[in-house]
């Protein structure tokens, strides 16, 4: 399990399990913390040695040994003997600490702050997780020491600077009121920052507070002049002066109260895309689409009608280039494999291979990202097709990704990967390793919706595997970054895990018995079904929402060998024609049921793929249609380990193994042995 570092305030290093490492005495923290102050440079045994003491005792590089040999036992306890460390090394002369960028929460600090500026809300948020981190003043139990003393100032700065920008995301969202708090405390402490007295300035001005405002900028000037003899900077005597005549440009618009709001004012920017500045105006609209899309409801329903008209936009322009941004900037993950909009998804992956036309031949790197983005939305926007190019696709994504060496279009290759791998049953363990890559990744580059994606897939594939216990750990992780980052349609998909959870569970499972649960267990699991479908009104996803609740209560009746009765009127979606022979056997129309067997499709190539296969295999037994019957057995021997439907982390019609058990015997009565 991963070691990790504090910096920010006293140094310190946790366990992956999150448990503080003894680290031993002061100088043990020492050395970890000037290691620390390096940032993965060697520090030579000589500098170390008079940066821990004034007067070095003879046995000192003896003791820095010693310190070094507890510090490795601590920060790496199951290293192998004689195994080479991994975390503290030597190199050359001395020792380094090379821990990854986000074990180090100062580094993981700098990271944040250092990313360009995006939406306000999304800035916001992640500078004040950022400067959650601090635990007190950096290096704190070694404030006096020499070697600590720049990183000290450097890293002062850099939380200062964060404090600001944060006060200044606060404003852009129409939050001006909630900035105040801080910015005091901030002047109070740092009194000769100018530009904080002028945001302190700005943020009460826009919060109503014009008088306040004002007594700000002489209370600075009068401190300024008192204690350092100087005037103020030209910006806090400009910003007195448009105050005093309420100058137009300080103001804000109203921020927006939802959805609804932000899409008005996005639609209004989008007609004018054709006009002035339409290159930067297109890429915003995706941007804003992107946001949109995470919040479900109306927002995920308003990003989807938008987004082909802005990529017809953009193609309007004729710049290969721009339409390729706006084409596959629209990394949206997605977890379910049956599209909501079909033939929109279609239109999608038709564009990207015209854009991808278009820069053909054009060299350079930021080309190569361009591509592989327009391949991964190709694979995203081709799920539960059953089609090479998408695979391809996806393949081709992620190889790009890996050489330009960009973790967050990796994540996004990755989640298309997800995506095509059902090209055949039996494919959890590959999605398994998908998802693990996709949290390690988002992990160590703050990628929060990323890591969400892995959760819920290893949630589905651990289910598919049986592993509920793994699965919960990852649904409740899901939940709580869903909680946290503001993405509810998260619940959407653990909730109905839990319920299907229920299904499997509600009996011996692992034997397969399909008459060891009490039908009180049946009622409860169907029960819990219905009560996540609630969660499904209004979440923006048809693609998920049409037939999925009769076909896991059908599921479960089926494995459970209770009668298939539903109301004439039962709206089953996409998934009738896997449904309905066993409902025309359920009402004794076995001649039409054969018919509807021999017409069934084959299953697409998606979360589903298993299950209604399973469903296929029991409508062939009830007929003896042995064609059906192998084909069948063929199709699902690959999953013979995994639960039937659990990687959907929707439903289930029980083990895999219990629906071959019943096609081998069913088989075998058809031809009996001389």
């Amino acid at each position: 399990m991963t070691t990790t570092f504090g910096v920010l305030g006293p140094v310190a290093a946790w366990s992956g399990s999150g448990a503080p490492l003894e680290l031993k005495g002061p100088r043990h923290r020492a050395v970890l913390g000037r290691l620390l102050a390096a940032r993965g440079r060697v520090v030579p045994l000589d500098l170390l040695i008079d940066d821990l003491w004034e007067e070095p005792p003879a046995s000192a590089a003896g003791a820095i040994r010693t310190f070094v040999g507890d510090l490795r036992r601590a920060l790496e306890p199951e290293r192998p003997p004689r195994a080479a460390p991994r975390l503290l090394v030597t190199d050359g002369p001395g020792y380094a600490l090379r821990p990854e960028p986000e074990d180090v929460d100062a580094w993981r600090f700098e990271r944040v702050l250092s990313r360009p500026a995006g939406l306000p809300a999304v800035t916001a948020a992640a500078i004040e997780d950022a400067l959650s981190w601090w635990r007190g003043p950096a290096y704190a139990d070694f404030a006096d020491e020499p070697w600590a003393r720049a990183e000290r100032s450097r890293l002062l700065e850099l939380r200062l600077t964060a404090v600001e920008r944060l006060a200044e995301a606060r404003m852009a969202m129409g939050r001006a009121a909630d900035a105040v708090p801080d910015l005091d405390a901030h002047v109070t402490d740092h009194p000769w920052r100018e530009d904080a007295w002028r945001l302190l300035a700005l943020v009460l001005y826009r919060a109503g507070r014009q008088g306040d405002a004002l007594a700000v900028l002489r209370r600075a000037r009068d401190r300024l002049a008192r204690e350092l003899g100087i005037d103020p900077g030209p910006a806090l005597a400009e910003l007195e002066t448009d105050i005093l005549r309420q100058a137009a440009h300080l103001a804000l618009p109203p921020a927006p109260s939802g959805p609804d709001d932000v899409w008005a004012r996005a639609t209004a920017a989008y007609d004018r895309t054709l006009g002035l500045g339409a290159r930067a105006r297109l890429e915003s609209t995706v941007g804003l689409l992107r946001t949109l899309a995470v919040t479900g409801g109306a927002g995920l329903e308003a990003a989807r009608e938008q987004r082909l008209g802005t990529i017809h936009a953009a193609e309007q322009v004729g710049d290969p280039e721009l339409t390729a941004r706006v084409v596959g900037s629209f990394d949206v993950p997605g977890v379910w494999t049956r599209s909501d909009e079909q033939r929109q998804a279609g239109e999608v992956v038709t564009a990207a291979e015209r854009a991808l036309a278009g820069l053909a031949g054009t060299p350079g790197q930021g080309h190569l990202a361009l591509r592989a983005r327009l391949l991964a939305t190709i694979a995203v926007e081709s799920r539960g097709v059953a089609d090479a190019r998408g695979g391809e696709a996806a393949v081709e994504a992620e190889r790009l990704a890996r050489r330009l060496d960009d973790p967050a279009l990796l994540a996004f290759a990755l989640g298309g990967v997800f995506l095509q791998n059902f090209s055949r049953a039996g494919l959890a363990e590959r999605r398994e390793a998908v998802g693990a890559e996709l949290i390690a990744l988002s992990q160590r580059h703050g990628l929060a919706t990323s890591e969400i994606l892995g959760r819920l897939v290893r949630m589905q594939a651990r289910g598919a595997l049986g592993d509920f216990a793994a699965a919960d750990e990852h649904a409740l992780a899901a939940d709580t970054l869903a909680e946290r980052h503001e993405r509810p349609l998260v619940h959407v998909f653990t909730s109905w895990y839990r319920a299907m959870r229920l299904t499997a569970t509600g009996a011996d499972a692992a034997s397969g018995d399909a008459g060891a649960s009490p039908e009180d267990a049946g009622q409860d699991a169907e029960a819990a079904y219905r009560a996540a479908a609630r969660g499904l009104e209004g979440a923006g996803m048809p693609g998920l929402e049409r037939g999925i609740l009769p076909l896991a209560i059908l599921c479960l009746r089926v494995w459970r060998g209770r009668p298939l009765s539903f109301a004439a009127d039962t709206e089953w979606g996409p998934y009738e024609p896997w449904v309905r022979p066993l409902l025309l056997i359920e009402a004794g129309r076995r001649t039409e049921a054969a018919v509807a067997l021999r017409r069934a499709p084959e299953p697409p190539p998606d979360l589903l793929l298993e299950a209604l296969w399973c469903l296929l295999a029991r409508a062939a037994i009830d007929l003896n249609d042995q064609p059906m019957m192998r084909r069948a057995r063929a199709a699902l021997e690959p999953a013979s380990g995994e639960i039937a439907g659990a990687g959907s982390g929707m439903l289930t019609v029980g083990p895999v193994a219990l629906h071959l058990r019943a096609l081998d015997a069913a088989l075998d009565a058809s031809h009996p042995h001389a």
